[in-house]
């Protein structure tokens, strides 16, 4: 009979997790250094092509019984976004239950889940389940790991505290932005390290009816640009050539056709047809009109075995660098791809 995941996990030789785990020294290195950030000058990435999208979350069915089972005991952060799960695994998830998730999370923005064995799931099967959402984004600058290009890998060993949130939608400036994303910690601080999410389609019910019509049928350019330039300044890699993309300012969902504001401080740079000096305004008012929506904002707190799951389309975040001199923050994010964006 052929080794079960779990039996793999076990044997160092068949396990790249256990075995990178079986080599660690004592010198408070990383928990996971399978996971440790891999940079590699000369990797490099085709442009992206345009593939057809079904989100998974219209397969689903809207009362949940694979995901919301008798034992699943959820607990909503605040009316506007974020729910706490315990009682599930994702990785028992069938392929109904996937789509369920897939669903809940536009509803609810963010997902948090708890007492995971994610982070222990061969490599291969973390992947395996987030592609079951699109195809994963491979990051053009980030450490990832060797190997496994689709983890974008977040390390940190003490850090610099934050003067102000900066919230983005990770990786706008693609043809096909992120959709259901997959973020899991692997070492994390005793206190701090926890992440901002915010709900962009709260944030754009806020607004008035006139002004919401005046944005709706504008268009913005994401730029990936000066990420790669900050990484070629640093000698990091630049696995693809950095894109523009145009992108409505106000999207729709392709499954609950809620419209969000799709602009992000990261790498939104200008509306298209507008002069810079009014750009600069319209987008300076937005980006301060979502930093301090504080009630359609949540902290998401991290614990041994946390998966968050989001809806990049409806929800952007912030880190939270108020972690000085701990010991380490470790953490890897998985970013299926999901529809050109729908414009309201």
């Amino acid at each position: 009979m052929a080794p079960s995941v779990s039996d793999k996990r076990d044997d160092p030789a068949e396990d790249p997790i256990g075995k990178a785990k079986a080599t660690l020294q004592q010198n408070n290195g990383p928990t996971y250094p399978f996971y440790y950030p891999h940079y590699d000058l000369e990797e490099k990435f085709p442009p992206t092509q345009i593939f057809e999208h079904t989100d998974p979350g219209s397969r689903a069915d809207p009362s949940k019984p694979h995901l919301l089972t008798e034992n699943t005991i959820t607990k909503d952060i605040t009316s506007y976004i974020g729910t706490e799960i315990t009682g599930v695994q994702i990785s028992e998830l069938s392929k109904e239950g996937l789509d369920e998730l897939a669903l809940y999370a536009a509803q609810r923005k963010l997902l948090v889940f708890r007492d995971q064995d994610f982070k222990d799931l061969s490599p291969d099967r973390q992947i395996e389940i987030a592609k079951h959402f699109g195809p994963i984004q491979r990051h053009p600058t980030s450490g990832n790991v060797k190997g496994y290009p689709e983890f974008h890998i977040e390390s940190h060993s003490g850090s610099q505290p934050s003067f102000r949130v900066n919230f983005t939608f990770s990786q706008s400036y693609e043809k096909q932005p992120p959709g259901t994303t997959f973020f899991f910690i692997l070492d994390q601080p005793e206190t701090g390290g926890d992440t901002l999410f915010l709900s962009q389609a709260e944030a754009y019910k806020r607004l008035s009816p006139e002004f919401q019509k005046r944005l709706e049928g504008l268009r913005a350019v994401h730029s990936a640009v000066e990420q790669a330039e900050f990484s070629r300044k640093r000698g990091g890699p630049v696995r693809r050539e950095p894109v523009e993309t145009e992108h409505p300012l106000v999207r729709v969902h392709p499954v609950t056709g809620e419209k969000a504001l799709y602009v992000n401080q990261g790498f939104t740079r200008r509306i298209v047809g507008y002069k810079q000096e009014e750009s600069e305004y319209l987008l300076n008012f937005l980006f301060d009109h979502i930093s301090k929506g504080a009630d359609f904002q949540v902290r998401a707190t991290y614990r041994p075995g946390t998966v968050v799951v989001w809806d990049n389309r409806l929800t952007a975040h912030s880190a939270t660098r108020d972690f000085e001199n701990a010991i380490r923050r470790h953490a890897v994010r998985l970013t299926p791809q999901a529809e050109v964006p729908i414009p309201a």
